[in-house]
């Protein structure tokens, strides 16, 4: 079958091995969305008159054909290919004919590409935001079973405050809730509709864009051809920066975790089947799991930057670098997925070890709270800090739960004010769920 762009000579195999890379195998990951772009796009050429409704029931039957093989893995893409996009397209001729010929008409690769990712970007950011969902839920749920449970705060590693794991779970809640919330405005972002941008610059024909944006589910089309094309690499940069926001969480979390339960803290235990062993010491139990979390959030930062370092001295319209791009978007995609759900199954997992917790409350973590009585008394701050740092030795020990207690206002241990977090969740997990009914309700319209 032949290249989508060919000619009267052959490429040469060198120069077709090295500008082909590996964008066979990843278009894999993209056959479904390039699919159902090439139904909206088939469906809206029939409107207009471009192609028949004969046309249009043979490309749906060939798309259906393609998902259908897809789906069982028997729809290969080969390097002679190139591309997802020409398999599609030589499938579709080779098994349905003219119409198959067709289908391409008032496209680019340009815009099928964007088109494509597009698609994937909005599917993928869903997933996300589900995620993300999932695993602040579960730290808030923990978060209110350990409102009383008291841990050493700590500034500098060193014993600082009294703490809860209460306020620890909560902690990462909240981070992780603000990351929901900018995805989702992501995701309005990427909620345009690119194709009939072709290459950069439009076509002399009565395409409706529009429909297209309405078949596909989008909310708006992306108005401007020509930033259709220049805001390849820019919407993936985005989202990998998020993700990466996302990968510094979890890295955080991750350290703490190793940390808390080593045997001279012993604050958390981490179970035997979330921790593989040493291939010369019996004994070991290690948390590789944490361990490769805490790298992996560098390899999130490096996909992001390299997104970022190729189109960065672009010039405006398409370019073949843009290429580059696509790889290091579906890693990482594929990466913060699965860190969040290794995350989950570890905090679901783990054990808190209440009297192990306790032991870190010696008389010294209650001074701030020694100064701060004086204070109260009538001393200056400066008087009570200075009394109190020289007399650490004449300090007792407290109830660390009432210690916690003491602590009021919002957002304290004696008053975690999970509501806000809540409901702020529930909202965002609504707004999630309408927009993915949304987008299934125009693909189930759109195949049927």
């Amino acid at each position: 079958m032949s290249k989508i762009w060919a000619k009267n000579y052959e490429l040469n195999e060198l120069i077709e091995e090295f500008t082909v890379g590996s964008d066979y195998l990843l278009d894999q990951e993209l056959i479904v969305s390039d699919c159902l772009a090439s139904t909206a796009h088939g469906t809206m050429l029939t409107r207009v008159g471009i192609l028949t409704e004969e046309d249009l029931t043979s490309l749906k039957k060939g798309i259906g054909e393609i998902l259908e093989l897809h789906g069982k893995g028997e729809f290969p893409i080969l390097r002679s290919d190139e591309d997802g996009h020409t398999a599609i397209e030589n499938y579709l001729t080779a098994h349905i004919g003219e119409a198959g010929k067709k289908i391409h008409t008032g496209r680019s690769r340009n815009d099928q590409v964007i088109t494509a990712l597009r698609l994937f970007t909005r599917t993928f950011l869903l997933d996300y935001m589900k995620a993300l969902g999932k695993l602040s839920s579960r730290l808030l749920d923990l978060a209110e079973m350990h409102r009383e449970t008291p841990m050493p705060g700590r500034t500098h590693m060193q014993i600082a405050m009294p703490s809860s794991v209460g306020l620890w779970l909560a902690a990462w809640a909240e981070e992780l809730i603000d990351q929901f919330r900018m995805a989702s405005a992501l995701f309005d972002i990427a909620d345009q509709n690119p194709l009939g941008s072709a290459a950069s610059y439009g076509v002399p024909l009565p395409l409706d864009r529009q429909m297209t944006a309405d078949l596909m589910g989008f909310s708006r089309v992306q108005n401007n051809v020509l930033y259709v094309n220049n805001s390849r690499g820019r919407m993936e940069s985005m989202t990998l920066d998020l993700v990466d926001q996302t990968g510094l969480t979890l890295s955080k979390m991750a350290q703490d975790l190793i940390l808390f339960s080593l045997p001279e803290f012993g604050y958390f235990s981490l179970p035997m089947d979330l921790c593989s062993g040493s291939s010369i010491m019996p004994q070991k139990k290690n948390p590789d799991g944490l361990e490769l979390l805490r790298a992996k959030s560098g390899t999130l930062s490096a996909y992001a930057s390299q997104v970022k370092n190729i189109v960065r001295s672009l010039p405006s319209g398409y370019n073949r670098d843009f290429q580059e791009t696509k790889e290091p978007f579906l890693k990482g995609c594929r990466l913060i997925l699965i860190s969040l759900g290794i995350m989950d199954l570890t905090i679901e997992k783990m054990s808190v070890n209440r009297e192990n917790l306790m032991k870190g409350f010696t008389p010294d973590i209650y001074a701030t709270d020694y100064a701060l009585e004086l204070v109260a008394g009538g001393a200056s701050f400066r008087d009570a800090y200075r009394e109190v740092g020289l007399n650490l030795d004449a300090l007792e020990s407290r109830d660390p739960v009432e210690s916690l207690k003491t602590r009021t206002y919002p957002g304290t241990t004696g008053n975690l004010n999970l509501g806000p977090a809540r409901d702020a969740l529930t909202g965002l997990e609504g707004i999630r769920n309408e927009k993915e009914e949304r987008i299934n309700r125009a693909f189930e319209n759109l195949l049927s």
